[in-house]
Parts: C-alpha cells; sequence; structure tokens
C-alpha cells in the first residue's frame, strides 16, 4: 500500500494574466492555493511511491464546484474535502512584479477559511503517512485553528511537513504570526522555506544560520530553496547538503515552490523516510538526490503558465538529459 499524502489548507481560484509580463487586464481562470499545488504535484508526482489526498473546506458556489471538479480530475483522494452549501470561494489576482507573481486577494470569510476540526474526517487521522500544511490557511478565519490541531494530534504518527510560503500582505497582527510560526517550527519534522520568506523572517540571518536555529527549534529536515542559487539543506545531526538550480525557458514561477515540496515530499515517501526518526537516517547523497528531483519537478513547473506540474516521468527524462 502506498503512503497517503495529505494536503491541508487552501483551495481558490488563480486568475492569470494572459500575458508573460503580467500587464495584461484579461486574466484565465484556474485552480489554485499553495496547499492544493502541492495535492496536485503529488498526485503527478507520485507515481508507484506516493497517493496523494486534499482537505478543505469547499463552498458550493460556481468557483468551489470548478474547485472540486478539478480535484477529481486530478486524481486526488476527496475523501477528506468538507462542503459549506453556502458561502464563497477565495479569489487570487496574479501580477507579475520583477519576474515574481505578485498576489491580491478576495474571500474574507470564504469557505476555505472556516475550517473546524470535528469537520475532519477520521480517517484523515488513521491513513496519512504524511501531512502538509501551511501557507495562507493559517491566516484567515477558524481554519488556522483547524490545521494546528491536526498537526498537534498527528505529531508522532504521520511525518509533519511545513511551508509558510509567506503572504506579508495577509499578515493583520505581525507578533502573534511570528508567535504562531515558532510554534509550528517546533512541531514541524520537515520545513522548506523560500529565500523570501527567510528574509522577511530575519533579514540578517544567512541560509545557514537559519537552519541550524530551525534544527535546534526541533525539526528534523530543514530546506531552504534560494531561486537561481540552488537549493540548501540540512537533517538534524548532519552536514549542510546544496543542489544547483535548473536553466529552463522560464514561463512563470507560480507554484514553483509547491511543486518542489511535493517532489520532496515523494522522494522521502519513495525511500520510506516517513517518520521523525527516519529523517536521522538519510545519507548525504540520498539527500542530494532527492533535492535535484525536487529541483527539477519545480524547474519544469516553470516552463508552463500558472501552477502545472510535470509528471513523474517527465522529470525523469529531464534528469537523464541534464546528466549528459
Amino acid at each position: 500500500m502506498k503512503p497517503l499524502i495529505t494536503c491541508l489548507g487552501e483551495c481558490l481560484i488563480d486568475f492569470l494574466p494572459f500575458n508573460v509580463e503580467g500587464t495584461s487586464d484579461t486574466f484565465r481562470m484556474c485552480a489554485g492555493g499553495s496547499i492544493f499545488n502541492v495535492a496536485m504535484a503529488v498526485a503527478r508526482l507520485g507515481h508507484t511511491d506516493a497517493d496523494a489526498a486534499f482537505s478543505c473546506k469547499v463552498a458550493d458556489d460556481y468557483f468551489g464546484r470548478f474547485l472540486r471538479a478539478h480535484i477529481e480530475a486530478e486524481h486526488i483522494d476527496t475523501r477528506f474535502l468538507v462542503e459549506q452549501a453556502s458561502g464563497q470561494s477565495t479569489l487570487a489576482f496574479v501580477a507579475m512584479e520583477d519576474g515574481s507573481p505578485a498576489f491580491t486577494f478576495y474571500g474574507d470569510g470564504a469557505a476555505d477559511t472556516q475550517l473546524s476540526i470535528d469537520e475532519i474526517p477520521s480517517a484523515l487521522f488513521d491513513e496519512t503517512a504524511i501531512l502538509h500544511f501551511g501557507s495562507i490557511s493559517l491566516l484567515r478565519g477558524k481554519t488556522p485553528e483547524a490545521v494546528l490541531a491536526v498537526a498537534e494530534r498527528l505529531k508522532g504518527k504521520a511525518l509533519l511537513s511545513f511551508d509558510p510560503n509567506l503572504r506579508p500582505a495577509l499578515v493583520q497582527d505581525e507578533a502573534q504570526y511570528r508567535a504562531l510560526l515558532k510554534r509550528i517550527f517546533a512541531l514541524a519534522d520537515v520545513v522548506k522555506l523560500s529565500d523570501a520568506d527567510l528574509a522577511w523572517l530575519n533579514k540578517d540571518y544567512t541560509s545557514e544560520q537559519a537552519i541550524k536555529e530551525l534544527l535546534a527549534l526541533g525539526s528534523g529536515l530543514v530546506v531552504i530553496t534560494r531561486g537561481k542559487h540552488g537549493v540548501i539543506a540540512a537533517r538534524a545531526g548532519g552536514p549542510i547538503v546544496e543542489a544547483p538550480s535548473y536553466t529552463v525557458e522560464l514561463a512563470d514561477a507560480v507554484g514553483a515552490g509547491d511543486t518542489f515540496c511535493a517532489g520532496l515530499l515523494v522522494q522521502l515517501a519513495q525511500h520510506q523516510f516517513i517518520t521523525t526518526e527516519s529523517l536521522r537516517s538519510i545519507q548525504d547523497d540520498d539527500l542530494q538526490n532527492m533535492l535535484r528531483f525536487a529541483g527539477a519537478a519545480a524547474a519544469l513547473n516553470c516552463t508552463q503558465v500558472g501552477a502545472n506540474p510535470p509528471q513523474y516521468t517527465e522529470v525523469e527524462e529531464f534528469l537523464r538529459q541534464q546528466a549528459k
């Protein structure tokens, strides 16, 4: 039986500009949200190694029905979805600023912000091998409390993966949010940050300093992505491991970090590193290969408009070509 990677958090509608520069006044509608993107990427990259499940509260409006249809089309396990008969879905308009996506969100009180712990199906707790969470689902409404409660309940039973995927514009109380992040950093087994996340958390930290502090808080594996400068990571008790970036023809970077997360989680599942203790036994070469796979998946996502992760076989072929 393949390990189940459950992604708990937001799904929303991304409105992407039609031109690459991001200056268009016309937009295309796509299913999105960081946590949904990870679930979609796990479903595509999981191959024979992992299954993807997604848990979120989804409205029964036009956009919510669009989202559910998209989730089902990706062959993601929908048993943990919670339906809301009324209400609305979160919308995000995307612009490109200096080559990176900038998001404007609409959806105060939207369904994905109203999840409560008692709505979570019990099977999620029984079947989840890896739980991934983070992003804006920790910033709005009742959902942050539910997400944190699920993670705390699964601590020691499932591998906990966290990507803050920071959206500073949505942070209403910075001190409270920083306290929440510190609490989660101590809870999570796997922490993934981008260099932009790190700059917001502490602009004076180097990647190496951040990794050292996060490992000291209790994380078992910390990964920091640095765009064209590649990725740097370390497990508890192990040395710093680096992997390079890949040069591709860029369409946009929407979903790149989410695809990286999914690639890493699929690799952990493939190698059976799905417990807190097992992370300590990862060999340096194995970790570097996992980072290369995740980085290749993210690079291929960047060749497509919007979050559009590759299939497992596409990543394999890309890595073969890079090795020549």
